[in-house]
């Protein structure tokens, strides 16, 4: 199941790349982030911060912003797509930015 959402996300991901001229940072509220995943995406997801990636099926929120390909581009066009293993959430634009900031600001430099 994780293991699918995770190949999405990649091809996403990809797909999001060749969009160069797109990439300009998300505006979003990290804080506010945290509390859209902890109250949508926690039954099913790892959302705090760890110390350690894991292998987790579905893989944690620290996985997923670790992966070389998470970006902004990336995640919006994840968030934007069906998806087979997870609940289709109807979020908001600003929503979707708090979310995708919370994410990025989990990402290990």
């Amino acid at each position: 199941m994780g293991r699918t959402i995770l190949a999405s996300f990649v091809a996403s991901a990809i797909l999001a790349a060749q969009s160069v001229a797109l990439a300009q940072p998300v505006a979003g509220d990290p804080a506010s982030g945290r509390q859209i995943a902890t109250t949508l995406c926690s039954s099913c997801h790892r959302v705090l911060p760890m110390t350690l990636s894991d292998e987790a099926d579905p893989p944690s929120f620290q996985s997923i912003a670790d992966l070389p390909a998470t970006t902004g581009i990336s995640l919006n066009v994840f968030f934007h797509s069906n998806h087979n293993n997870m609940p289709d959430f109807m979020l908001s634009g600003a929503e979707s930015n708090d979310l995708i900031a919370y994410i990025l600001s989990l990402k290990r430099k």
